[in-house]
C-alpha cells in the first residue's frame, strides 16, 4: 500500500470514530458542538487502540518513503559530483 493510500484509509478511520463517538453522544441528548469537542478528546486514545494495524501500515509506508527519497537524494548527489555515469 502507498504512502496517500494509507494516509487516507487512516485519517478516514480516526474522522469515522469521531463521527461515531460524536453520533452517540447527540443521542444520548449531548448538545451537538460539545459532543463533537467530546468525540475529538476521546477518538485520539481509541484510535491508538483500535487501529494499531492501520498505524502499522502508516508507519512501514511511510519508513519505505523515507528510504526511497534518500536513495534518490543519494543517486542525485552522485550525479551531481559526476560520479555516475549518465543513462541514454
Amino acid at each position: 500500500m502507498g504512502l496517500p493510500a494509507a494516509v487516507a484509509l487512516y485519517a478516514l478511520a480516526r474522522l469515522g470514530l469521531v463521527a461515531v463517538v460524536t453520533g452517540v453522544l447527540v443521542v444520548a441528548g449531548v448538545p451537538f458542538l460539545l459532543a463533537l469537542l467530546i468525540g475529538l478528546v476521546v477518538a485520539l486514545p481509541l484510535s491508538m487502540v483500535l487501529f494499531r494495524g492501520l498505524r502499522g501500515r502508516l508507519d512501514s509506508a511511510i519508513a519505505a518513503a523515507g528510504e526511497r527519497r534518500s536513495a534518490e537524494r543519494a543517486a542525485l548527489r552522485a550525479r551531481l559530483r559526476g560520479e555516475d555515469e549518465p543513462q541514454a
